[in-house]
Order: C-alpha cells, then structure tokens, then sequence
C-alpha cells in the first residue's frame, strides 16, 4: 500500500500533510511515531475512569496531532468529543463521540500498520 493509498483508507489529506511535511519520508516518520504515541490510551483510561479533565486533554492533544498529520476523519470525531468534553464533564453525547474516536483510532493505526508491513516485507 503506497501513503497515498493508505491516506485515503483513513480518509486523510495526503497533499496537505505531503506539503507540510515536504517529503513522504518525513511523513513515515511521523506515522511511526504517532504509532507509539500515548495519548490514544491516556484518553480511553480517562473515559473509563471518568477523570474529564484528563480525556479533555488527551482528546485535544489527539486533535492536534491529527491536524498535523493529516488525519482528516480522527481529527473530526477527536473534535467532536474535545467540545463534549470542553465543560471537563460529560455531557450526553462524550460516549458516542468517544465511540467515534475508537474507531477512526482503529482504522487508522490498522492502515499504517498494514501500509508498514507491506512495505517492509512483514505482511
């Protein structure tokens, strides 16, 4: 799967993250460190937990990253649930919104997985 193909599974913005990051090298590395970033689990223990403040901030922080890379549907159901969230209570559409996140989350790493494995040979 080239990353272009892969932007599109996730529906991201392949030409916006190519020209801010100049090259696809660059992007790559990027997604290999979204791959390892911890906000994604900071959030879902923070939802389960009910700590508010805390999945505020890891939504948010997961918004940004999503703009930053491209990742055009993550970065809308990660703002959707960061204005649940904005009060840092729950209001009655943080669980959906959550729902949301999971799985563009999951769609998402499982794109960069399956473009990365087939790039190295790994599949």
């Amino acid at each position: 799967m080239t990353l272009k193909a892969c932007y599109e599974a996730i529906g991201g913005d392949y030409e916006g993250v190519v020209s801010r990051l100049v090259t696809e090298a660059r992007v790559n590395k990027f997604l290999t460190m979204f791959l390892h970033d911890t906000n994604y689990q900071t959030l879902c223990d923070s939802m389960e937990e009910r700590k508010a403040e805390e999945a505020f901030r890891a939504a948010h922080t997961l918004k940004g990253v999503c703009l930053s890379l491209g990742f055009t549907r993550l970065g809308e159901s990660s703002h959707n649930l960061t204005e649940a969230l904005r009060l840092r209570k729950f209001d009655e559409n943080a669980d959906k919104y959550f729902d949301d996140v999971r799985r563009d989350y999951g769609e998402t790493i499982s794109a960069i997985r399956s473009m990365q494995a087939e790039n190295t040979g790994t599949n």
